[in-house]
């Protein structure tokens, strides 16, 4: 029993593969009185930096939330909420507000009540990675960092400021710094609430700060296609494999070999969409002896048949080019026990 190095950093790996795709953003101009409802987007995470003045965030079940210079919110599954001027205040739909497009990816809305002016920086990403889906599972339904209050006001703040100016004068270049520095916003975001919430010290985030579990899960996340047993794992962990089993068990919420296998088929998921692979060819890259038994197991997993979610993939990318959002939401690695 000698193994462990790889990452020293679980947690932070996964932070790393937090690859936003699919994004679109928009600089908003509003003067009060104002309002914007903004829809369900399935399957993507909604995102508001305040450049200056303030705003309220209504989300059904929820206190309305102040927001003023300096913060940034989440909304981590897309639910739809509504930013206002004022609780209370009557809204205009996204998709009817006034704007101008500057690009396939930005935009610049506008709402002039005449009155307070308020300007944000919003925008809507998805995340491809499983480790990514992973993560954004755990989130809670809005995510408000006060730049006031965080760790790493300072750098927020600086961060939030150059993305202003841009937005104020949109230079050559511009729109993709605005959206890489939204990004970088985005996971800071993440970073202080994994840092401050109780929720996050437990369950798969608490099993990836754990040395050895932690290990564990790098290695799957990294090789899936390998060969693991849970005596091999327990052993690149250092551990026995009774040890490990149980260790695991109760940290992630399910068995090595169950993790294993939905993380494959979430590889598989994305493999099936984005390389047109055949279910032969992966259940081979896969470790799959025959297409039968990959077939069953990725069925019990996502819920549907390969072919099935080749189609709902397919007809979901046609259909959301002229759709608010994807029309097929596929579930996570989030453990069902």
């Amino acid at each position: 029993m000698s193994a462990i190095p790889v990452s020293v950093d679980p947690l932070g790996e996964a932070l790393h593969v937090l690859r936003m795709s699919g994004g679109f953003y928009s600089r908003c101009a509003f003067s009060a009185p104002w309002g914007l409802v903004l829809p369900p987007f399935p399957g993507s995470m909604m995102f508001h930096v305040i450049t200056s003045g303030h705003c309220w965030l209504e989300a059904e079940g929820r206190e309305p939330q102040l927001l003023t210079s300096g913060d940034l919110a989440l909304v981590p599954h897309g639910e739809g909420h509504r930013l206002v001027s004022e609780p209370g205040q009557p809204g205009t739909g996204l998709f009817d507000a006034p704007r101008d497009l500057v690009s396939e990816l930005y935009e610049i809305i506008r709402l002039d009540g005449g009155g307070v002016p308020t300007s944000l920086i919003c925008g809507t990403v998805t995340f491809d990675h499983p480790a990514s889906r992973q993560l954004i599972a755990l989130l809670p339904r809005v995510i408000h960092v006060q730049s006031s209050d965080s760790p790493q006001s300072e750098w927020i703040q600086s961060t939030q400021r150059l993305m202003a100016a841009e937005a104020r004068q949109l230079r050559p270049g511009g729109e993709t710094v605005i959206t890489r520095l939204a990004d970088i916003l985005v996971i800071q975001a993440i970073r202080a609430w994994i840092d401050a919430d109780p929720a996050a010290q437990s369950g798969w985030l608490g099993a990836l700060k754990d040395r050895q579990i932690g290990h564990a899960l790098t290695l799957i996340h990294r090789n899936p296609t390998d060969t693991w047993t849970v005596a091999r794992l327990a052993d690149e962990c250092a551990m026995s494999r009774s040890a490990f089993a149980a260790r695991f068990t109760q940290l992630v919420g399910e068995t090595p070999i169950r993790y294993l296998t939905r993380w494959r088929m979430q590889v598989a998921l994305d493999l099936l969409r984005d390389e047109d692979a055949t279910v032969g060819e992966l259940a081979l890259r896969l470790g799959y002896q025959s297409e039968a038994a990959f077939s069953r197991a990725f069925k019990r997993a996502i819920g549907v048949s390969p072919g099935a979610a080749r189609s709902q993939r397919h007809g979901s990318t046609n259909e959301s080019k002229n759709s608010s959002g994807p029309i097929v939401d596929f579930p996570s690695l989030q453990s069902t026990t």
